[in-house]
């Protein structure tokens, strides 16, 4: 009967000493800062805010009633590429005989690549418990991302090029058409150029107009402004988005005109070229 009973006793002492082991709690994703989480289906944009919050439970309290956690956080694109450089922190308090329950709330942010394709994107936790040897519990959350997709290329090349009514128009005109007096707006994308040191882009463009018998009417020598692409970022530029406008002469004659648009790559010594034709009614 007493050994029955030391049995018991022992096991329940072991249950009341034991400590849970470490985790994550609530953690929560959200598109505003301390705002509700939300939902699995929810898709986010490139350039948007993410906010992230999270508990941690199950950590050794020393003696003197320290807790000292680490963490580290990353954000992966669909590829596995890394969106900004590792995020650490740490949780380094006291607690005090009222703290029994408490549990540290860590909270973080990040900014999706304005220029980010579309697919799954992950961010990836991992807590410490420094105070605990070999006490460690990592977890990953995937991002639904939505973005604005442009065809890879090995080689420096122009997509994309369509005509534009107003500068703030969404939609391509069906049929580039214009009438002498108007503004020709168009917009492209530059991709296929190479990267240089820190993910640095160094691409320009240059824009001509042919008359419908092939004459040169226009001609850019340099870069207009804003024309020009010269940055570096810690994630890859997926392309350079470009546009340009023209300002059409109310004396210009019916016809097919063609644009040509010249880019540059200085990195890479690339270039490459693309035309549009358009029609003045």
């Amino acid at each position: 009967m007493r050994t029955r009973f030391a049995v018991l006793f022992a096991l329940a002492l072991a249950a009341y000493s034991a400590t849970a082991p470490l985790a994550i709690l609530k953690p929560s994703i959200s598109d505003m800062e301390d705002g509700p989480a939300v939902p699995a289906a929810f898709t986010f944009v490139p350039g948007q805010f993410i906010f992230m919050k999270f508990q941690v439970n199950g950590f050794k309290v020393s003696d003197d009633q320290k807790i000292h956690l680490s963490y580290k956080m990353d954000a992966l694109d669909p590829k596995g590429v890394r969106l900004m450089e590792t995020v650490t922190g740490q949780v380094d308090t006291t607690l005090a005989p009222e703290d029994k329950n408490w549990k540290p709330v860590v909270r973080q942010q990040l900014l999706l690549p304005p220029l980010g394709p579309s697919g799954v994107y992950k961010i990836t936790l991992q807590v410490t418990d420094d105070l605990a040897k070999g006490a460690m519990v990592s977890q990953d959350f995937p991002l639904e991302v939505h973005g604005r997709d442009v065809a890879p290329s090995d080689t420096l090349v122009i997509r994309n090029l369509h005509f534009y009514r107003g500068e703030e128009d969404r939609s391509p005109l069906t049929v580039a058409a214009y009438k002498p007096g108007d503004t020709l707006w168009a917009r492209f994308d530059i991709i296929g150029y190479k990267f240089g040191a820190g993910n640095s882009v160094d691409v320009d463009y240059l824009v001509s107009v042919l008359a419908p018998g092939g004459k040169v009417l226009y001609k850019q020598d340099s870069p207009a402004e804003g024309a020009a692409e010269k940055s570096s970022s810690f994630y890859p530029k997926a392309y350079v988005p470009g546009s340009m406008n023209l300002s059409l002469q109310s004396t210009i004659r019916p016809g097919q005109y063609t644009v040509v648009l010249t880019a540059r790559d200085h990195t890479g010594n690339q270039t490459c070229e693309a035309r549009g034709d358009f029609t003045i009614e």
